[in-house]
């Protein structure tokens, strides 16, 4: 399916739903993941998870059975109108063997997550046919002060459009233009490592979102080539890129992130921008909806990246 595809889109979350609680990837530390349940009940949630949430095999949440059967199981609940994922770390590429993707199209609802869980946000929205949602999770940014940008949650949550994703004073643009189109993402190092499986990312049509924590540039720079290499860059209408958390050689380096980006994807005559808040981040974690359209403009340092329509249905 191509990412510019009509795509269903899930029922709403509202103040007083049940929000189902998963670890697909790492497993998570009980603290953390109370502190981030607590969170979410003062937003008006009532977020639920199975003990067995709380294993471990390895650096794993438990087995990979129990990762897939929980998951599965959340979707299938009629209680559950939500789903939001723990944290990331890794392993949620071993549940793409391993789920029953017939269950989960049948019962299409918000699922929210990012870092590792890349690769299930871009599986279910290329081949479940569903908006998924890039934002806090539970055990991370719910479980932190200020770890949540509230009001992108809630426009991504409840259906509002159009609506301004909000861009903090740091966010600059890079490449002048204007382009609508899907948007569609996720972790810079997930996304490329789907290249050359069954599971690769279909990028055109879109307003490719980009992000990563902790990359030297020259390793971004190397993630970037692969994806323009490999002809992903090649209809994509427009670049966003996430803070780039901790993406330094070196605290006296003499070049920015930013000027290896241009290098690279200067030619591609696109809007591009650097900076949005969404994924890992240092504070105000915000919701990018999936397979919502955006329109993209850059216009002589003046930014500005709107949700076209509602994620969801009302």
């Amino acid at each position: 399916m191509s990412s510019s595809n009509i795509r269903v889109k899930p029922p709403a979350l509202r103040p007083g739903d049940a929000v189902g609680i998963v670890a697909p990837a790492s497993n998570v530390k009980a603290a953390d993941l109370e502190l981030g349940c607590e969170a979410m009940r003062r937003a008006g949630y009532h977020p639920l998870y199975f003990d067995s949430i709380l294993e471990k095999d390895l650096y794993f949440a438990g087995s990979v059975e129990r990762r897939a059967r929980e998951l599965e199981e959340m979707f299938v609940r009629d209680d559950i109108r939500g789903i939001v994922c723990a944290r990331g770390g890794y392993g949620a590429n071993y549940l793409l063997k391993a789920l029953d993707l017939e269950k989960i199209r049948i019962h299409p609802k918000i699922f929210v997550g990012y870092s590792d869980i890349t690769t299930l946000l871009t599986w279910f929205y290329d081949e479940a046919g569903f908006v998924t949602f890039h934002g806090p999770m539970a055990a991370k940014d719910w479980s932190h002060e200020n770890g949540v940008d509230l009001a992108s949650w809630q426009a991504a949550a409840s259906g509002t459009a159009p609506w301004d994703v909000p861009l903090n004073a740091e966010v600059s643009g890079l490449a002048d233009g204007e382009a609508e189109g899907s948007l569609y993402g996720g972790c810079l190092s997930i996304l490329v490592a789907s290249l050359g499986t069954p599971y690769e990312i279909k990028t055109a049509g879109t307003i490719l979102f980009l992000e990563d924590i902790a990359a030297k540039p020259f390793q971004i720079d190397r993630m970037l080539m692969q994806l323009k290499l490999s002809g992903k860059l090649d209809e994509v209408r427009g670049i966003v890129f996430g803070e780039m958390l901790d993406c330094i050689q070196t605290s006296n380096q003499d070049y920015t992130l930013q000027e290896v980006i241009t290098r690279i994807i200067g030619d591609l005559r696109i809007p591009v921008v650097f900076g949005v808040r969404s994924g890992h981040v240092s504070a105000g974690n915000i919701t990018l909806p999936f397979g919502a359209r955006a329109r993209l403009s850059v216009n002589s340092g003046a930014v500005s990246l709107r949700i076209l329509e509602g994620a969801v249905t009302t």
